[in-house]
């Protein structure tokens, strides 16, 4: 009789915490579910939308858009046709822009690293007011919005700007870099440095004095201690602003737009040309979902090193 209540309550208590999990999961789904709501309706289905409408998918939502816009191919087969992407790629334009992008994309990013890791490296290895000052003027950028620094970086290395100006004073010709992928590049890495310092130097400064002192006392040099224990300590920072930086300068349109020359440009310029000036929707749509693919590998990478943090930490 004692066996038979006992194993009762234990059925019981075991009903009790099944509901209390089944609660739980239910009011963590609740607070889930708006954020992915709001994702699938304005960022999952207008993908969708723009995927099939590049395939040559023309109806529905797609309609207007097919109809406005001119030399719009459609759907030949159930999934649709590749012609849209066959005329993108064989534009010898479309082509030159895309290694612009490319080239500005990795030219930025690396110049970008290469200061936020100078700047967290020398502010943790060196520190005093110096360093602390080089750290505080690059996160200036962060608070100056990306049009005003456009059109400032486009007066100041403009023809009649202050670069050639100082130059002229002194009987010299000064660089015309306004209107030109140089000035692109300045744009970007202006934009790009605030988030890259404050990501490099969080992941710098987390790394423990012990350990730098333990590599001190074996004989360890400067340069050792950066590569063997600073970098790679702070490799998942590194990597997200890395990746950050490479996916915000593949799609801008701000610094391009006002710094950059009418061609060659950036696919983000382009994207905005044929939609609103050449009236080809279709075109612009590939261009873009070409760019959401290049992005797409690029946050490979973060997903990659957030994986391996997380199975490094055992929560997977």
């Amino acid at each position: 009789m004692t066996a038979i209540r006992s194993g009762a309550r234990a059925r019981v208590a075991s009903t009790r915490r099944a509901s209390s999990e089944a609660r739980r999961r239910g009011v963590g789904l609740a607070l889930a579910l708006p954020p992915v709501v709001l994702l699938a309706v304005f960022v999952g289905i207008p993908v969708v939308l723009a995927v099939g409408f590049s395939l040559g998918h023309t109806g529905g939502l797609n309609q207007t858009i097919a109809d406005i816009g001119t030399g719009t191919r459609r759907a030949t087969s159930w999934w649709g046709t590749g012609q849209a992407y066959v005329d993108v790629f064989t534009d010898s334009r479309f082509l030159r822009d895309l290694g612009v992008t490319v080239v500005v994309t990795v030219v930025s990013t690396l110049i970008v690293l290469a200061m936020s890791l100078g700047i967290a490296l020398n502010l943790r290895l060196r520190g005093g007011r110096i360093a602390s000052v080089f750290a505080g003027l690059a996160v200036v950028p962060l608070f100056i919005p990306v049009v005003i620094a456009s059109w400032a970086i486009l007066t100041f290395y403009a023809g009649d700007g202050f670069v050639r100006t100082a130059f002229a004073l002194v009987g010299l010709q000064g660089p015309i870099w306004g209107y030109t992928t140089t000035a692109v590049v300045i744009g970007s890495v202006w934009t790009s440095l605030p988030f890259a310092t404050l990501m490099a130097t969080s992941g710098i400064q987390a790394v423990p004095d012990a350990m730098i002192e333990a590599a001190r006392d074996a004989g360890a040099g400067t340069a050792a201690i950066v590569s063997r224990i600073l970098v790679p300590m702070a490799g998942v920072p590194i990597v997200i602003a890395t990746t950050f930086t490479a996916i915000g300068i593949l799609g801008q349109f701000t610094v391009p737009y006002f710094t950059g020359p009418n061609a060659p440009s950036v696919l983000g310029v382009d994207i905005s040309k044929y939609f609103q000036s050449f009236n080809r929707p279709q075109e612009s749509v590939v261009m873009a979902v070409v760019v959401f693919v290049m992005a797409s590998g690029i946050a490979f990478f973060y997903v990659r090193a957030n994986f391996r943090t997380a199975k490094k930490e055992g929560r997977i």
